[in-house]
């Protein structure tokens, strides 16, 4: 494990004095093994937090607060010891309620899974508590992941903190909602079509979908097996880095899983950028609202100064339709879509039933096709080494606006086009399986956080860490956070 850089002593004098939850991961690590705070005491802050601010925001399903403490506790007197397991040591994170916890209730916020215990953890789950990460609880989402605004639940909508009218971006809507209003020190959220990045960039934080099977997604409740991503959602690159440092790595019994050189991502985030050429590929910048366009073009200005340029004839080849995957959703709820119908919410079992039932002939043409793509996708980098694109082509929609176009897609069986829209510059990345990263570059006038993706070909997350890290050193964008009281 690579050691956290190095912070000089006023600095760590300054973060002593402020409020615990507005650190860093990465800040919080350095005072925990400088023995400035404890494990508890950050545990406490959180906890605090939650109950004074998530009755406006949503974001948790479950706490697990007593639980939380106990492992706080013990974490303390392990490092009283002289036992340090790395930077997530006493740290206090969150997880998205479809990814499993032994023993705590993980609904992939449905009725249908109300009462689920799992009987182990997730494989990520796991990798976090072996690195001395204290759980916090389990956070709110787009039922069952299927959706790219956060709103339908069966738990009730998740609010963004920027303006608690609007939505908060889905699926991992409770992740990027509890990161940014410091409910939690870091969150794991999945994506199948951009669930970290929407909402990562609708609230202003750090998201990162890896490449595929580099994380694994082993107990991990599906959307759709083929497309599905596990990734850190913080608020700083190097909080990523420090995440996906424990979270990536092969797993034998997940079938996505892919052998990978291991990557001290921490390391690679330092290096040198100056030589990288940036690819902006047309195809993302059509019907962008305004403000968003003003503010990737502002960054892509920044990062013209900070790299070899930016090419903006870059062009990544066709990925094909991501409809065609959803015959593994299909699969994966027949039994209870058929059973019982009830217990979904009324826009996700709309949403299940508007595909037709999916002819295995063209599925399995669409996974051969889907695998030749992954397996030459890196060949589109052979002029450019990394790509630059808005995350979001629109600003985030309000909760009413969203719920409207439920009810009218009730009506005249017309699917909404809410999600349709969220992932129009995201689901790309999960087809070609490349990693992509989301960080904030602006905002709109009303104070709405604005997401700027960094991607790259398979296994380049150190090189798209270290431009990142660049960009944010160069702007202070992160350095923003909502205004929030109980």
């Amino acid at each position: 494990m690579a050691h956290l850089s190095i912070e000089t002593a006023e600095a760590t004098a300054e973060l002593k004095h402020q409020d615990l939850t507005a650190l860093t991961l990465a800040q919080a690590s350095r005072l925990i093994r400088a023995g400035d705070v404890t494990s508890v005491q950050l545990t406490e802050a959180v906890l605090g937090r939650i109950a004074a601010l998530d009755k406006k925001l949503n974001c948790y399903i479950t706490v697990c607060g007593e639980n939380a403490l106990t492992e706080a506790r013990m974490l303390d007197e392990e490092l009283a010891q002289g036992k340090w397991r790395g930077p997530l040591h006493g740290i206090p994170l969150a997880l998205k309620d479809n990814i499993d916890t032994l023993g705590t209730p993980t609904t992939a916020a449905s009725n249908v899974y109300r009462e689920r215990l799992p009987s182990a953890d997730a494989e990520v789950t796991r990798r976090l508590r072996e690195a001395g990460a204290v759980i916090t609880g389990k956070l709110n989402l787009h039922e069952f992941a299927a959706g790219g605004t956060g709103h339908v639940s069966a738990f009730g909508a998740t609010h963004n903190p920027w303006d608690l009218d609007r939505v908060a971006g889905g699926s991992s809507s409770g992740s990027g909602a509890a990161v940014a209003s410091g409910l939690c020190f870091g969150a794991l959220g999945t994506d199948t079509g951009g669930s970290i990045r929407i909402p990562s960039s609708w609230c202003g934080i750090v998201g990162l979908k890896p490449t595929y099977g580099l994380v694994s997604i082993r107990g991990i409740v599906p959307l759709i097996y083929t497309l599905d991503h596990c990734g850190p959602m913080v608020r700083s690159v190097e909080d990523a880095a420090l995440l996906l440092n424990v979270l990536a790595g092969y797993d034998p019994l997940d079938a996505a899983s892919v052998p990978a050189p291991a990557e001290d991502y921490l390391a690679s985030m330092e290096q040198s950028v100056a030589a990288v050429r940036l690819g902006a590929p047309a195809e993302f910048y059509v019907e962008l609202d305004p403000e968003v366009e003003s503010a990737i073009q502002a960054a892509i200005e920044v990062l013209s100064g900070l790299t070899a340029g930016v090419s903006s004839t870059a062009a990544l080849p066709p990925c094909g339709d991501i409809l065609q995957f959803f015959a593994e959703t299909l699969a994966f709820h027949a039994k209870h879509i058929e059973e019982t119908p009830e217990l979904y919410q009324s826009a996700t079992g709309r949403f299940l039933k508007s595909f037709p039932p999916p002819l295995a002939t063209h599925y399995i043409q669409a996974r051969e096709t889907l695998t030749t793509l992954r397996r030459t996708i890196d060949s589109a980098f052979d002029t450019f080494d990394l790509v630059i694109l808005p995350t979001e082509r629109i600003l985030p929609p309000t909760i009413a606006a969203a719920e409207e176009s439920d009810r009218i897609a009730e009506e005249t069986g017309v699917p909404s086009t809410d999600t349709y829209a969220a992932i129009a510059n995201t689901y790309q990345f999960n087809l070609y399986g490349l990693p992509a990263l989301t960080m904030p570059c602006g905002f709109s006038k009303e104070g709405l956080p604005i997401g700027m993706t960094i991607a790259g070909p398979r296994f380049s997350e150190g090189k798209i860490l270290a431009l990142a890290k660049a960009f944010e050193r160069a702007t202070d964008w992160h350095k923003r956070a909502p205004a929030l009281s109980a």
